[in-house]
């Protein structure tokens, strides 16, 4: 990390490529480390970050696409398997945004393996990524510039200490919109209007 702190916003793109495919990084201490040291160019550590972990999403994403299928279909049955990926394929977009934009502990490589078993698009896997992690990059980047880069270490213990209420929230948002998808897609749900 030492080595590549010199580069600036491409050292932050290298990371989060790094991270996001291989070798874990706190890539959150990283920009705002980053950020407090640059105000002025945030945006750019912000961009570079979301691309490189787009790019770098794209290892547990191809190894899903290559034998996850397999992986899978050990641990569950055929039916539930099935079932698994039609949830998935309703809301895959949203199934790869939401845990791309929050903070560890989130077991996003899990998602992003998920989405290769499922075939999600590259197209739209790397879309999501880049959306996620830039709305939560672009998020502490801006909490670190108004209060300091010890706000990210602070909103990091909170998510640990309070990692089951975190997951029940979004469990309770991925309900939401998987009701709200289905009552717009199923015909007949909505009323008639015309007599």
């Amino acid at each position: 990390m030492a080595v590549l702190k010199p580069l600036g916003f491409w050292g932050a793109g290298v990371l989060a490529l790094l991270d996001s495919s291989t070798i874990p990084v706190p890539m959150d201490l990283i920009i705002s480390g980053y950020v407090w040291a640059d105000h002025r160019h945030f945006y750019l550590y912000v961009i570079m970050a979301a691309a490189g972990s787009s790019i770098g999403g794209l290892l547990p994403f191809l190894l899903g696409r290559a034998g996850g299928e397999l992986f899978l279909l050990k641990r569950v049955d055929r039916a539930r398997y099935e079932q698994m990926r039609d949830q998935f394929e309703r809301q895959e977009f949203v199934a790869v945004l939401v845990p791309s934009m929050l903070p560890p502990p989130t077991p996003w490589k899990l998602f992003v393996f998920g989405a290769g078993v499922f075939e999600m698009k590259l197209r739209d896997f790397l879309l999501a990524v880049f959306l996620g992690r830039l709305i939560r990059f672009t998020v502490e980047a801006l909490l670190v510039i108004r209060y300091g880069p010890q706000i990210v270490t602070l909103i990091h213990d909170l998510a640990r200490q309070h990692l089951s209420a975190l997951l029940i929230g979004i469990g309770v948002v991925f309900a939401v919109l998987i009701v709200f998808a289905l009552r717009k897609g199923i015909p007949g749900t909505r009323k008639k209007t015309d007599n």
